[in-house]
């Protein structure tokens, strides 16, 4: 696909009254007549670009008020600037609906002071427009999220662009899953509800990055919220809104983008009873009953995308039917008659069939939807698979991925490089390219894996994870810092061996209080688990190896520090803060774990220095308890994010060590040693 260089656009030109080489600061956002309420809203988006960088006057204009002495850059779509297109023809530059294609977009330079923004469709326009801000204004699209500073730019450069075209992504369809989110809906009251700026912003962040859908999950009132003990002692009263809602879903869609809902069956806006979760073929009547009233009562029905896990519909694990059922006939059923159900409420929907854990293995043994699903494969939550499809067996395949997982979900994991490797050999092996749903689990600290899916989506040819930090590098740092941060980045991915993270060494540490305390482990909405030392010796020599590589990677990042950019909050608050966090957590467990050590020789061998020494490592203990609690306090340098790691609203996977618990220890060791 070619562009033509040179132009005869002086029979356009009046259509638009442009004059040539006008001196005029003013810069006007020239939107089509007909323009969509997504148009508009991206011209807006626009335009507080160019407020950032630029001193003068920005307004957006139709193209019958374009005033004669400004300088414009003119945008829209194949189908509703007449103007714009007209200019194109006349270039000799082809554009309509297939060229550049769904999703694909223009940029093309008129004049000195005039440019073009294009797309095929709508969001073909906003990768022309969201690409501009990126390149050419240098405006960081996480900038809500990032912290990232910006700097004032001589307007000869707002428009010196090269003409060229944005293809369509390779994955037509990118969805992030807004799924385990509380630090994010807990950071304002009400809890457990997105305020609205968190909640628009992560839109707007997800369409920078070509995130074209999204899946609401949590927003719905995922079964935990009122069904948990942890959660209803948190909010007593939960409940939802269901006009809050409708204008989520109505924001998203106004701003461009898909919805999806999986239609599981435990959502708080009307759920399944759980007794009747687990036997189809008794209770298919009250499945259906739910499925209609999400479709024809609430917002829901507002959907552009439809899914279903095949699993337990209430709770998300594998379906065991109570009543003698072979699971995979359960399903090849249940999922004829919700197509039927969907058929009926929307021809038009996307059906997508997401694959997760033992969904895998169904598929693998027989298990199969109607020919017009997608079949999204599941990694095991760490972008890679455990199991690969026999067959595609002739359906549009895609992936379900994870840029964040609930065992590590409340600092990065950042895997870029595995990014490359796993996307690569799902494209190439098994073409699963018609879908891509990513799972961010809090969204802030996973910005890193979630800008990498959607690169390695948008182009797998250009793609590698060396490349994917260099971008990522240049944008946030000085080029002396760029080559120091990524091997940062890549010895922390190289500390997260054995797929561990943070909520993970949380439960090792609930394992080793409970030895030591003598008491049963007890977790979030399960039945206590016996204290055993073997659960606690698994443990000790990985603890051990990734306290000293997190403490490495922490002391690097240390050090860095002052060559940081001062006026941006990234670095500190993406990077530093989260490592300094999880060091903290390693060295506590292995305080913890010294005193397991010195509780066997004393099981051993009885011995009141043993003793006295174990009472020691506690109080040691109790210190560094104390500074880790501190420190989830300590403010950000960008001070929205103030309290993001406060404990006492963080998603509850695997609890959280309290003095009371070492106090536990303390009586153990008076009383039981």
């Amino acid at each position: 696909m070619k562009l033509f260089f040179h132009y005869t656009i002086i029979l356009f030109l009046p259509i638009l009254g442009f004059i040539s080489c006008s001196t005029a600061n003013n810069i006007q956002i020239v939107t089509s007549e007909h323009a969509s309420k997504a148009e508009l809203m991206t011209a807006e988006d626009l335009k507080e670009d160019l407020l950032k960088v630029y001193s003068s006057e920005v307004e957006i204009v139709k193209e019958s008020n374009a005033n004669l002495k400004a300088k414009k850059i003119i945008i829209g779509t194949f189908d509703n600037n007449e103007t714009l297109k007209n200019i194109l023809k006349d270039s000799g530059q082809e554009f309509f609906a297939e060229n550049p294609g769904y999703r694909g977009g223009i940029w093309q330079k008129v004049d000195s002071e005039t440019i073009i923004l294009a797309g095929s469709d709508i969001q073909g326009m906003q990768y022309a427009i969201y690409d501009y801000s990126k390149i050419v204004l240098n405006i960081d699209p996480l900038i809500y999220w990032s912290g990232h500073s910006v700097s004032q730019i001589d307007d000869s450069a707002i428009f010196n662009i090269d003409n060229k075209i944005i293809e369509p992504p390779t994955v037509p369809l990118l969805v992030y899953f807004e799924n385990d989110v509380d630090e994010l809906m807990n950071l304002k009251e009400p809890l457990l509800e997105y305020d609205w700026e968190s909640y628009t912003e992560m839109i707007d962040a997800l369409i920078r990055m070509r995130y074209n859908g999204i899946q609401l999950f949590d927003l719905l009132g995922r079964a935990e919220f009122y069904l948990r003990e942890e959660y209803m002692q948190m909010v007593p009263d939960y409940d939802i809104d269901i006009d809050y809602i409708e204008e989520m879903i109505d924001y998203a869609q106004d701003k461009g983008m898909y919805v999806q809902i999986d239609l599981s069956l435990g959502y708080k806006i009307r759920s399944l009873e759980s007794k009747y979760a687990d036997c189809w073929s008794q209770h298919k009547a009250k499945w259906l009953e739910v499925w209609k009233y999400y479709l024809e009562e609430t917002p829901l029905g507002k959907a552009d995308i439809f899914s279903l896990r095949p699993r337990n519909q209430v709770w998300d694990w594998e379906y065991k039917s109570t009543c003698g059922e072979d699971k995979i006939e359960v399903f090849n059923e249940v999922y004829e008659v919700l197509d039927s159900l969907i058929e009926s409420h929307n021809s038009d929907a996307t059906k997508v069939l997401i694959c997760y854990a033992d969904g895998m293995t169904m598929y693998n043994e027989g298990f199969r939807p109607p020919d017009d699903w997608i079949v999204a494969w599941s990694d095991h939550g760490y972008a890679d698979f455990e199991i690969y499809p026999n067959t595609t067996d002739g359906y549009q395949f895609g992936t379900y991925m994870h840029a964040g997982f609930w065992k590590n979900h409340t600092v990065a994991h950042p895997y870029p490089r595995t990014i490359d490797t796993i996307m690569h050999k799902m494209f190439d092996e098994y073409d699963a390219t018609a879908y891509c749903q990513v799972n961010g689990q809090q969204f802030r600290p996973f910005l890193l894996n979630l800008e990498a899916f959607s690169e390695v989506c948008r182009n797998p040819d250009e793609y590698t994870g060396s490349s994917f930090y260099k971008m990522w590098a240049q944008r946030y740092f000085s080029e002396h810092l760029q080559l120091q941060v990524i091997e940062l980045m890549d010895e922390w991915d190289e500390a997260s061996f054995g797929h561990a993270g943070y909520v993970q060494n949380l439960w090792e540490i609930k394992e080793v209080i409970a030895y030591l305390a003598e008491l049963p482990i007890q977790s979030p909405g399960k039945s206590a688990k016996p204290f055993t030392a073997e659960r606690v010796h698994g443990d000790i020599e990985n603890a051990r190896i990734r306290n000293q590589m997190i403490q490495s990677c922490f002391q690097k990042s240390t050090s860095l520090i002052p060559e940081t950019n001062p006026a941006s909050a990234y670095y500190y608050d993406q990077i530093h803060f989260p490592l300094e966090s999880y060091a903290d957590l390693l060295s506590f467990e292995v305080v913890l774990h010294q005193i397991f050590d010195t509780k066997l020789k004393y099981e051993k061998a009885s011995n009141e220095n043993l003793k006295t020494q174990a009472k020691m490592l506690l109080r040691k203990a109790k210190v560094h308890l104390e500074d880790i609690i501190e420190k989830t306090m300590k403010p950000a340098k960008d001070p929205k994010w103030n309290g993001w790691y406060d404990i006492s609203k963080r998603r509850p996977n695997n609890g959280f060590p309290t003095m009371e618990m070492l106090n536990e220890i303390d009586q153990a060791i008076e009383e039981k040693w």
